[in-house]
């Protein structure tokens, strides 16, 4: 027998490989249309069904998101998303009347997801800061971020480094994943 016929032909040793350059993570921010709501829906679903950043336990229709969408477009509030540059919706943020009384008018709750693949990448930073601009721009004096106590550490200390200040605390208010779930509010003024 042939030396050959009974042990495998060696491979010389691999070279090692110069480190390619990593992706760079990029996007566009934009207005919000009716036509980025199913992207914008699928990623809110992700959230409700899967964290306690929302309170939401079933999340809305397309149809009840839609009514949403145009309710906060007649108030003239900002609703911006953001888009990788194939498309791909990576996060939103938009405001939402605080409370439905005229007197608060100019006051709004925030609201920002990213999608799982755009966190720890700057991005939350990117649409929390053209958030609040559009705010001012549109005339709004004050914004709330109502954050969950549990497991939105990474929503506070954004909104800390933004100027919102903890103006709150309230306990076991929402009820999910079979637990408890407290709030904190912040707030911060626009000028």
């Amino acid at each position: 027998m042939l030396r050959e016929e009974y042990e495998k032909p060696r491979k010389p040793p691999r070279l090692p490989q110069k480190p390619t350059e990593p992706t760079t993570f990029s996007w566009t921010v934009a207005d919000a249309t009716e036509a980025d709501l199913p992207d914008v829906l699928a990623l809110y679903r992700h959230y409700v069904r899967n964290s306690v950043v929302t309170f939401d336990e079933k999340p809305p229709t397309l149809t009840q998101f839609r009514s949403k969408f145009r309710h906060l477009q007649k108030l003239g509030y900002p609703f911006r998303i953001a888009r990788s540059p194939q498309g791909t919706l990576l996060g939103y943020a938009y405001v939402f009347p605080f409370r439905e009384k005229s007197a608060f008018r100019k006051t709004v709750e925030s609201s920002i997801y990213l999608g799982p693949a755009a966190t720890g990448r700057g991005l939350g930073k990117v649409l929390l800061a053209d958030l609040i601009s559009a705010c001012t721009e549109a005339g709004l004096k004050e914004i709330i971020a109502v954050i969950a106590d549990q497991g939105a550490e990474a929503s506070l200390a954004l909104h800390q480094k933004f100027g919102f200040v903890e103006t709150g605390r309230m306990g076991k208010v929402g009820f999910k994943f079979e637990r408890w779930i407290g709030i904190i509010l912040m707030q911060r003024s626009l000028p």
